[in-house]
């Protein structure tokens, strides 16, 4: 019996090493899975700015090949919703990260602001930077915008010194749109801590959605000072008009649609749809994931890209 419990020396040091390196291991995913949703801006290059219709419009711009657009969702701004892939995609690609006009750090002219406002505006930003072969990319709000843009931009009628620039291909990320967004009541702009925790809702795992991560979201907002865009839009009938429902067969270029598998803000019926209406338009979905699979699984996000970006 003393026999059958001994352990040498050198099985109880490799025992040990195993427990060591399994503890590693299990600290290593921990820290992998408290990784914090936002990124420190000094991580990101510095943002620029363009001149857009007499206003200033904020970008990132990083890497080098094929560009790749990326168009941030609402009461949101480009390092919240991309600032965890910028870097990764720019390995490979040219990517440029706007700030929408009226939001993050953008000018906020007062205006009545609607989808087609986006789109002008959009437009304008793509001329400006004589952007003309690309991929563009929409999250929420920005999935919303650039399908209405690639509709317009694919239309025979877009033509002439303004035309708007076309995209090659589409990316649709838990994508707004086939519904005005007005309908889903007041417009919920954070005016305390306990209303800035109410960012748990575009999350899967709640457990990330630390104190520090709403004090950081709730300082962004206030530098954003963008409540009266949101506001704004909300209000606005035209977005009665602006919906996508029943038009998506008339884009024709290659769509990728991502969606998170328990988005709690947009359905994944919606994405469906997309995938469904849209002529040979691909769907993954993202599980375990919420609203914006782009922050809260950046890999799994980019790793949906394989395949479809150039």
């Amino acid at each position: 019996m003393r026999g059958s419990r001994f352990i040498s020396l050198r099985t109880g040091v490799s025992l040990i090493a195993m427990a060591a390196a399994v503890a590693c291991a299990t600290l290593g995913y921990a820290a992998q899975a408290v990784k914090p949703l936002l990124i420190a801006p000094s991580a990101l290059p510095p943002q620029k700015t363009a001149l857009v219709f007499g206003q200033n419009m904020a970008y990132y711009e990083a890497g080098n090949g094929p560009t790749l657009v990326l168009v941030h969702g609402f009461g949101s701004e480009a390092r919240f919703d991309w600032g965890n892939v910028i870097l990764p995609l720019a390995q490979h690609h040219h990517v440029i990260a706007l700030d929408e006009i009226g939001w993050g750090k953008s000018d906020k002219p007062a205006i009545d602001y609607s989808i087609q406002t986006f789109v002008d505006f959009l437009g304008e930003f793509l001329r400006t930077l004589h952007v003309e072969r690309f991929t563009l990319a929409g999250e929420s709000l920005g999935g919303w915008i650039v399908t209405n843009y690639t509709l317009e931009a694919l239309a025979p009628g877009n033509a002439g010194p303004y035309a708007l620039p076309k995209p090659e291909r589409l990316i649709l990320e838990d994508a707004a749109g086939h519904k005005a967004i007005h309908s889903n009541g007041p417009a919920p702009v954070a005016g305390t801590l306990a209303d800035a925790a109410g960012i748990a809702a575009i999350f899967y795992d709640k457990s990330r959605v630390t104190p520090e991560f709403v004090r950081q979201a709730f300082a962004l907002k206030l530098q954003a000072n963008d409540g009266g865009t949101q506001r704004s839009l909300r209000a606005n009938p035209k977005i009665d008009s602006e919906i996508v429902t029943g038009r998506l067969n008339a884009i024709t270029i290659p769509t990728l649609v991502i969606w998170g598998g328990n988005d709690a803000i947009v359905p994944l019926a919606d994405g469906q749809d997309d995938a469904a209406s849209i002529p040979h338009a691909r769907l993954v979905v993202i599980p375990e994931c919420g609203h914006v699979a782009s922050m809260e699984k950046p890999d799994e996000f980019i790793a949906a890209l394989s395949g479809f970006l150039p």
